[in-house]
């Protein structure tokens, strides 16, 4: 089955309309570039690289625009309705039971684990329909601009595969699988996803439909150890979160949210990334469970060190209140 034919099918079957690629609407568009004498590919390479417009006369200024507008959509819809049912499932105690009130928890498990999966499915269609989009707008104007732009999406974080709530689904998906329905093969999310220690060193594995496959390694790229306590900075990179701090130059007692909007991430180098941080809770329970030992090691260090910041925060409080 085309996949065109395959993601129409999937856009019909849903119940509630969400956000989505027009991808028939971009394929249309894209027909008539091909139609275009001024698209058509070059006889040779070389001719290519002197003739292949920057713009298409045909999609400029309307293709690239919307296919943004689209992408940006699907993100914000798979990051509110992911960060909710993530949510929903670490609730407890009083705000469980105010969840279920308000019919939030669907009555049982079974109900969480089907909208983990659909908000996969969804992510996963979309960032296909996305690439594949792409693909084919630089096939057929034989140029470069298709990458140049995904390039430009993933800084401008609307790209879904770097979404760290689709990290935390994973996680989330293993958590389950593991304690409550490692029988029922029906209730996986997605086949092939797993969490894989090699050298002391672990990672989140994922093969999916159409060759798409996802990995995160979940190695602290400041201390050099598996991540504990882990945040994900806006622009997508993944630290521990007292190594985040120290990144910062914020205390645990202050929070990223504290943090000065000029200093960047230590790998890309991306400003303003701390305040938007978040904590990705169900990757923090699935490495605690599989990693132990190394959890309890890194629980005594962290605990040392978190009260030895209480305690100088709290000291230079007392010092500022006094005067001295």
């Amino acid at each position: 089955m085309k996949f065109c034919k395959k993601y129409q099918e999937y856009v019909q079957a849903q119940e509630k309309k969400l956000p989505g690629v027009e991808f028939k609407t971009h394929k249309k568009i894209l027909k008539k570039c091909r139609k275009n004498p001024s698209s058509q590919k070059p006889l040779n390479a070389s001719l290519a690289a002197k003739t292949s417009p920057d713009n298409c006369p045909v999609c400029d200024g309307t293709f690239f625009p919307s296919l943004l507008n689209e992408m940006s959509n699907v993100v914000g819809c798979f990051n509110q309705r992911a960060q909710k049912l993530l949510e929903l499932h670490l609730a407890s105690g009083f705000r469980k039971y105010f969840f279920w009130i308000k019919g939030r928890l669907h009555g049982n498990h079974t109900a969480l684990i089907q909208e983990g999966k659909d908000l996969v499915t969804y992510a996963l269609i979309n960032a296909m329909a996305i690439r594949k989009i792409l693909k084919k707008y630089d096939k057929i104007h034989y140029s470069k601009q298709g990458q140049l732009f995904k390039s430009q999406v993933q800084s401008m974080h609307k790209e879904i595969l770097q979404s760290p709530w689709l990290c935390e689904l994973m996680a989330f998906h293993i958590n389950l699988r593991e304690t409550k329905v490692k029988s029922r093969k029906e209730h996986t999310l997605f086949d092939g996803c797993s969490l894989t220690i090699k050298d002391g060193k672990p990672s989140l594995s994922c093969e999916l439909f159409d060759s798409i496959k996802l990995d995160a390694d979940l190695t602290c790229s400041i201390c050099l150890d598996t991540l504990f306590d882990p945040v994900s900075l806006t622009c997508g990179h993944i630290f521990c979160y007292i190594c985040a701090c120290s990144a910062a130059s914020v205390s645990i007692v202050n929070g990223l949210k504290s943090a000065d909007s000029k200093k960047k991430c230590p790998l890309c180098r991306e400003g303003g990334v701390y305040e938007g941080a978040v904590h990705l809770e169900e990757l923090n329970i699935l490495l605690g469970r599989s990693c132990q030992e190394y959890w309890e090691q890194r629980l005594q260090t962290e605990r040392v060190e978190r009260i030895k910041q209480i305690k100088e925060h709290w000291d230079s409080q007392c010092r500022a209140f006094v005067g001295v």
